[in-house]
């Protein structure tokens, strides 16, 4: 299936997609040095939550598809060196709001999980402005 959203997007701070599928998302993310908040490799939860909310996007995968609100946990820790993949599934599809949820893992740990509320608009978000 082709990406039809976020082009532009820094893979290697999001994530790359491992799947595209019609209502669905796998993307998988590697934790990098520069993700880290301190000394000990912990890594900064807003890499965590770029990582979730694109495979949101990417289930929606609508070239207008934008973020509304998130409900989110954070469940566990990450630290530089984790491989992280994303599972996201569109709860709403066919809608012009759309509920994803999206459950980041770290092997067999779940260490996000979250709703996210998608919007597909009638023209970009920044158009006209």
């Amino acid at each position: 299936m082709d990406i039809k959203t976020h082009e532009g997007i820094d893979r290697s701070l999001c994530g790359e997609p491992v799947e595209i599928r019609e209502g669905g998302s796998t993307v998988r993310l590697t934790c990098t040095p520069n993700m880290a908040a301190d000394a000990s490799g912990l890594v900064h939860g807003g890499f965590i939550f770029g990582l979730a909310d694109y495979a949101a996007m990417l289930s929606v995968n609508h070239p207008n598809v934008v973020l509304g609100a998130a409900e989110t946990r954070f469940l566990k820790p990450s630290r530089v060196g984790d491989v992280l993949v994303a599972e996201a599934q569109d709860q709403t599809p066919q809608e012009r709001k759309h509920l994803v949820q999206v459950e980041v893992s770290c092997g067999e740990d779940v260490v996000f999980s979250g709703t996210f509320t998608c919007f597909v608009t009638k023209q970009h978000v920044l158009a006209g402005s």
